[in-house]
C-alpha cells in the first residue's frame, strides 16, 4: 500500500479514535474516583465497578472496530474483545472469593490485554500518537504482574487498580492529543 493510500484510509480513523480516546480518559477518571471511594472492601458498588471496567473496554473496542472499518481494523481488537469479555465474567466470579482473587484475575487480564494493546499500537504507528498506547501496553503488562503478586500479600487492596485506571486514562489522553489530524 502506498503512502497516499495509507493517508486516505486513516484520514477518517484519527478523528474517531481521538473522540474514543477522550471518552476513555473521562471514563477512567470517573471510574478510578468511584473505585477509590469504595475500594476498602468488596461490596455491590465496587463489584459493579470491577465488572464494568472490562465491559467498557469491550464497548470501546467495538466502537474502534466500527470507526476503523475502512482502514481494516487490527485483529488485536477482536482479541481484546474476547479477553475483556472473559475478564468481566472472571471478575464477577472472583469477587465472590475476595480481593486476592480479584487482583489475580485483574492482573492476568492486564497482562494479556496490555500485550494486545502493544501489538495494536505498533500496527497503528502511521496514525501518530500511538507511542503512548505502546508504552501503556507495556506498563499494563508489568502492572498486571504486580497485581498478581499483590494478591499474595497480607491485606491486599483494590486501590492500586484505581491508580492503574488513571494512568491508562492519561495515556489515552496523550494519544488523543497526539493523533494526526
Amino acid at each position: 500500500m502506498n503512502t497516499s493510500a495509507v493517508a486516505a484510509s486513516t484520514a477518517g480513523v484519527a478523528p474517531a479514535l481521538r473522540r474514543l480516546y477522550f471518552a476513555r480518559f473521562g471514563f477512567a477518571l470517573v471510574w478510578a474516583g468511584l473505585l477509590f471511594a469504595t475500594a476498602s472492601k468488596l461490596g455491590p458498588v465496587s463489584i459493579t465497578l470491577l465488572v464494568l471496567y472490562p465491559l467498557f473496554d469491550v464497548a470501546a473496542a467495538l466502537v474502534d472496530i466500527r470507526s476503523s472499518r475502512a482502514a481494516k481494523p487490527s485483529p488485536g481488537l477482536y482479541v481484546n474483545i474476547a479477553i475483556s469479555g472473559l475478564a468481566g465474567i472472571g471478575l464477577a466470579v472472583a469477587a465472590t472469593s475476595g480481593i486476592p482473587a480479584v487482583l489475580r484475575v485483574w492482573g492476568i487480564w492486564a497482562v494479556v490485554s496490555g500485550l494486545t494493546q502493544l501489538v495494536v499500537g505498533i500496527s497503528r504507528r502511521e496514525l501518530g500518537g500511538q507511542w503512548a498506547m505502546i508504552i501503556s501496553g507495556a506498563i499494563s503488562t508489568i502492572a498486571g504482574t504486580s497485581f498478581v503478586l499483590q494478591a499474595a500479600q497480607p491485606n491486599p487492596s483494590l486501590i492500586s487498580l484505581a491508580g492503574y485506571a488513571v494512568l491508562g486514562g492519561v495515556f489515552f489522553l496523550v494519544s488523543a492529543v497526539r493523533l494526526r489530524r
